[in-house]
This record gives structure tokens, C-alpha cells and sequence, in this order.
């Protein structure tokens, strides 16, 4: 395939940033499909990285963001975990494909991935807990006392299978953009 042009990159870019931000603002309106929003926008988001064009998904994130923040009435409640993990998660896994080749290293990366997925995770839930009532269900009284313990074992066992099924996705991504012609 020849050179991409700038013009192709910004292209693909807009197009990830349209179905991201979509999802997004529609996962902040109905609450239901808030989890699904998120991980259509990271499915999004892997699109400018197929081609590897970094800058168009740091822009790609950057535009989602602040379109989902204006679609949604200035709310920034629902965007909290999409800004400080789930929308750089694809872009980290990248620069770790891309730049990490030894196993120690890259179990390292693993491990601060796990501890940045939970402390996004404490954020979140410390912002949207009583927003979106989960303080007040019935199982929250039993998980209180050890909620750290739960937070950071659950949360990294969690993560551990997301991660890995976002490495999956970044290659099923990969593999249909590469049947697309320019």
C-alpha cells in the first residue's frame, strides 16, 4: 500500500471520532448503555491506531471528548472513566505492542495498567456511586467493609481479561482495516 495521505488520516479519525462520540453521548443518556457506550468508543478508537496514526488518535480522543462533553449538557460525570482510562487504554496498549519486547518489561506494564484500571475504577466510583445508586443497593453494605480488598483484586482480575481482550480487538480491528482500500 503507498504512503497515507494527511488527508486519509484525518478522514479515518473523524469517522472514529463520530462513532465514539455517538456512543458516548448516548451511553450518557441512558444509563442502561453506558458500559457499551465505553467500549464501542475504545473499539472507535483502535481504528486510527490499525493505520498507525498516534497523532490522529490522540486528536481522535481529544475531539471525543470535548464533542460527548457538549453533547451531553456539559455533564462530565459520565465522561470520568472514559477520560482517565478508557479512552487512552487503546493508545497504552499500542506503545506497549509497538515499544515493549522484552517479558519482564512487559509485565511490568501490565502491572502499572492494573493499578492505573483501579485507581480509574475508585474515581469513578467515588464520583458516580451516588449518581447512579450504587451506594444504595442492597449488596453495597457487604462489599463496604472490604471495599479496597474487592476494589483491587476484583479490579485487577477485571482488568486482566479486559486487557486482553482489548489486545484481541486491536487485532481484529487491525485485520478488517487491512482488507479496506484507500
Amino acid at each position: 500500500m503507498k504512503g497515507s495521505s494527511q488527508s486519509y488520516q484525518i478522514a479515518l479519525s473523524a469517522i472514529a471520532c463520530a462513532f465514539a462520540s455517538a456512543a458516548l453521548t448516548l451511553g450518557s443518556y441512558v444509563d442502561v448503555l453506558l458500559g457499551a457506550a465505553y467500549v464501542i468508543a475504545v473499539l472507535a478508537l483502535m481504528i486510527p491506531l490499525a493505520r498507525d496514526y498516534l497523532w490522529g488518535d490522540a486528536l481522535c480522543y481529544v475531539a471525543t471528548f470535548l464533542l460527548t462533553f457538549l453533547f451531553c449538557g456539559f455533564s462530565y460525570l459520565y465522561l470520568v472513566p472514559f477520560a482517565v482510562f478508557f479512552g487512552l487504554h487503546p493508545l497504552a496498549n499500542y506503545l506497549q505492542r509497538r515499544f515493549v519486547k522484552k517479558r519482564p518489561l512487559f509485565f511490568l506494564c501490565e502491572i502499572l495498567k492494573a493499578v492505573w484500571f483501579d485507581l480509574a475504577v475508585w474515581l469513578s466510583f467515588s464520583l458516580l456511586g451516588e449518581v447512579l445508586g450504587l451506594t444504595q443497593a442492597a449488596w453495597y453494605p457487604y462489599v463496604e467493609k472490604y471495599f479496597f480488598l474487592v476494589l483491587f483484586v476484583g479490579g485487577t482480575l477485571f482488568f486482566a481479561l479486559y486487557d486482553a481482550l482489548v489486545f484481541y480487538a486491536q487485532r481484529c480491528v487491525n485485520a478488517v482495516l487491512r482488507r479496506l482500500r484507500k
